[in-house]
């Protein structure tokens, strides 16, 4: 309970005394236009001027993040309002960039496109506002909350004039929104650039970098979007020609003071307890899922944290609990498959009751089996009686979740927020589901999923972001350490 203490000092800390830290959110027009390829343009080329940059991605993204972290050597941190709250993501965004030179946001979508929902920020402080609108948890929120300037990211590739239409659409809509400049991305020819400049040149609206059409830098991608940062050996090289790309194509003179770090509100580390019990968490290519607040989190409340692959490894001796994250365990499947003795052993400490939790890559992988995209069926770890079987449909979006049962980590009727994303669907369901769940910004009913053995496993395809629910760690690490004294 100590560090819930902590925590609400410190939230009530920054609602009264926010300053503004400096940083640059880099935006899109829509989808697709190039705001992640910028953004590690920006970020390589940083980098390798020996700067120390912190990155935040908004949104409940995992892969992104991955190739954030592995151009920064910085975990990057995801602010999301509907996994966490306005709040939280002013803490976090204070208490990250305390150490760092610069600091940068990739937006989600396009600048504007959110869902429906209601600000909560001020709670407490007598300045409570509610505000409904369609843009919550867009980019522009968070470049609202946290008073930052927009780079604003447009693909050229089959327009010209017409793009000071469109750069003066986005600059006018939300007159809170500061559009500091543009980038234009995916540039044809001089004349072509030279049309694109002349078309701006009324809206006296910098032109921040120009990035041509690049056919020799790629990233590949798959079913549920870019290929993780672990399987590409050749990324390093990759991102040595963005950052060669970022040296050229940008306008360092103006946006090195958009993106230095200022002055803001101190914030003291919270408190590390001792460590009292070892959970093991599962992180390879095929699991590795994972919000970098959640790990702190345990680690903040006494768990130390072993690194281990189901690939690969065997289960780490002496751990308390078991966290399997998301991933593409149906990539890996025979080779998951193949490792029979992993796979029974894991068996065999979830059926002595050690606590476990599997999000959506970790519950297929914990089902009987798992059915490829080709039909072949590969054993899994046996503990849920169905199978995961893959397919072309996507699941996408934020769900409200209310608990049926007590699970491991929630009580019955509690209600949480959360995100899928997976192409797989459960061959049999629960005769008891753990959660009853509905679209997030509606009462649209998305059906029942989840499986739950009190006190032992929490399995679900929702992935729950703990950062403003400290109670769901603190009541894993409970367990745990439940399980260390009986054992």
């Amino acid at each position: 309970m100590a560090y819930r203490a902590w925590d609400n000092y410190h939230a009530q800390y920054l609602i009264t005394n926010y300053q503004q830290a400096m940083a640059l959110v880099i935006a899109g027009e829509r989808s697709g236009v190039g705001k992640t390829t910028v953004t590690l343009t920006l970020l390589a080329s940083l980098c390798r001027r020996g700067m120390a940059v912190q990155s935040f991605k908004v949104g409940p993204d995992y892969i992104d993040p991955m190739f954030h972290q592995h151009v920064t050597g910085r975990a990057c941190r995801n602010l999301d309002p509907v996994l966490t709250s306005e709040v939280y993501i002013q803490q976090c965004f204070a208490r990250h960039t305390q150490e760092s030179e610069y600091a940068l946001v990739e937006g989600v979508m396009g600048l504007f496109d959110g869902v429906k929902g209601i600000g909560d920020w001020g709670l407490g402080t007598g300045k409570e506002y509610s505000q409904c609108s369609t843009d919550f948890a867009s980019t522009a929120h968070i470049s609202r909350l946290l008073d930052l300037p927009v780079v604003l990211v447009i693909d050229c590739s089959r327009l010209s004039g017409s793009v000071a239409a469109i750069a003066h659409g986005y600059c006018s809509f939300d007159p809170r929104i500061k559009i500091a400049g543009v980038v234009l991305n995916r540039v044809g020819s001089d004349r072509h650039l030279s049309l694109l400049k002349d078309s701006l040149e009324p809206l006296n609206l910098p032109v921040l970098g120009v990035l041509r059409r690049q056919d020799n830098i790629t990233i590949p991608d798959r079913h549920l979007g870019l290929v993780p940062t672990a399987e590409l050996p050749q990324l390093n090289a990759v991102i040595d020609r963005l950052a060669d790309l970022g040296d050229a194509c940008f306008n360092w003179e103006q946006l090195l003071p958009l993106l230095k770090s200022a002055p803001h509100p101190f914030l003291p580390p919270p408190p590390q307890p001792a460590s009292s019990i070892k959970i093991a968490v599962a992180r390879d290519r095929a699991f590795n899922f994972y919000y970098q607040d959640n790990l702190d989190l345990l680690q903040q409340l006494g768990a130390e944290l072993v690194f281990w692959s189901p690939l690969e490894d065997a289960v780490p001796y002496g751990v308390q609990g078991m966290y399997f994250g998301g991933g593409f365990p149906e990539v890996f499947a025979q080779q998951l498959a193949d490792n029979i003795s992993i796979r029974h052993a894991v068996k065999t400490a979830i059926m002595a009751g050690m606590p476990t939790i599997a999000e959506c890559g970790g519950l297929m992988y914990l089902c009987e089996q798992i059915v490829d995209f080709e039909g072949k069926s590969w054993p899994m770890v046996g503990v849920l009686p169905t199978s995961a079987q893959m397919g072309g449909r996507l699941t996408l979006g934020y769900r409200r979740a209310v608990a049926l049962q007590n699970s491991l980590l929630v009580d019955t009727g509690k209600n949480v927020y959360g995100h899928e994303f997976h192409r797989s669907h459960l061959a049999a369901s629960p005769n008891q589901p753990l959660f009853e769940t509905y679209r997030y910004d509606c009462e649209e009913n998305m059906g029942y999923e989840g499986w739950a053995i009190p006190g032992n496993i929490h399995a679900s395809y929702i992935h729950l972001h703990w950062g403003a629910s400290i109670e769901i760690p603190q009541r894993f690490v409970k367990e745990c350490f439940e399980f260390k004294l009986h054992s």
